[in-house]
């Protein structure tokens, strides 16, 4: 694909690089689906419904926009699934040592691995929060551990994952799931604290990785593999803004749109879902602050929080 010439149409004042505090990664990526095929035209059907939404938001009073979001070049790699997992492994962590808040959109669920595994090694204490319909921890699918079905295997080795939403699993993910972490889709129909309750095994610092199947059909039918019984819009949204006020949001993800020409609706609500998360990140911050909140920054590591060492830092 070849990516507009700025996220939704924004102003070039606030999509150059050197201002913008976001970072947007297209990834159209569509090598390991095994049922509906299209995650690779996903990228192109969000911006292109972001192109056509209202960039005020009602809740937060605020235009993130003018943060400045830099659209990058999309990252086309596909020859294999190695092969992509590491060209978004490279640009994520390339975009983190430069300060920047780094978003992606896929593309399949496989784009993750890429980019928290960047994260991880950037990140101490790192939380990868899962929203999905499915638990995405096989080690291995189809003759490959880069498959959309092993996407959050690694995270689960080596970082704290909580999962939310799962409704649809492999009987042998129950070897390896850490079910005292994972809140299943069919006991948070009767739980009112489950949000209260998944933020507290949640570190400071958190990355987020959002399926769209997560979402009930009803709301988001446009993707590879819907399940009924998901989660509904508003939901959704106090959940976020939870994790984003009570946490340290270094970045996030949303994958497995899969476009359909005839519901323009499911482009829509992805494109409004990401400018959500954003509006919530950023919604203490004036728009001529520095970045200097978003992370910890060279030579100012009161919070522990960043791997990488001060010569490291590319800001």
């Amino acid at each position: 694909m070849e990516t507009q010439k700025t996220y939704a149409g924004i102003p070039e004042r606030f999509a150059g690089y050197d201002k913008s505090k976001v970072v947007l990664i297209p990834v159209p990526y569509d090598g390991t689906s095994t049922w509906g095929k299209g995650a690779d035209k996903g990228p192109e059907a969000f911006l292109h419904a972001s192109e056509n939404m209202e960039l005020y938001d009602i809740e937060t009073n605020s235009e993130v926009y003018k943060q400045g979001i830099y659209l990058t070049e999309a990252v086309n790699e596909n020859d294999s699934p190695e092969a992509m997992v590491t060209s978004v492994h490279a640009i994520v962590k390339s975009n983190i040592k430069r300060n920047k808040f780094v978003t992606l959109v896929g593309g399949e669920h496989s784009i993750s691995i890429g980019a928290i595994r960047a994260f991880d090694e950037c990140f101490k204490d790192l939380t990868v929060v899962h929203i999905d319909a499915h638990a995405d921890l096989r080690k291995e699918y189809e003759g490959s551990k880069y498959n959309h079905a092993c996407a959050l295997y690694e995270a689960n080795q080596n970082t704290n994952l909580v999962q939310v939403g799962v409704r649809s699993m492999d009987a042998s993910e129950n070897l390896v799931m850490n079910k005292d972490q994972v809140f299943f889709a069919h006991e948070m129909a009767t739980d009112d604290y489950w949000m209260d309750n998944a933020i507290e095994l949640m570190t400071d610092n958190v990355y987020i990785t959002f399926d769209l199947d997560a979402l009930d059909p009803s709301i988001l039918p446009s993707t590879g593999t819907p399940e009924p019984g998901g989660l509904l819009w508003y939901e959704t949204l106090e959940f976020l803004k939870k994790i984003f006020e009570e946490k340290n949001v270094v970045g996030f993800d949303i994958v497995e749109l899969c476009p359909n020409k005839d519901d323009k609706s499911s482009d829509f609500a992805a494109a409004k879902l990401y400018y959500k998360m954003l509006s919530y990140k950023f919604e203490e911050q004036d728009v001529d602050d520095e970045n200097e909140n978003l992370f910890v920054l060279k030579g100012n590591d009161k919070n522990n929080s960043l791997k990488f060492t001060d010569d490291e830092y590319e800001g």
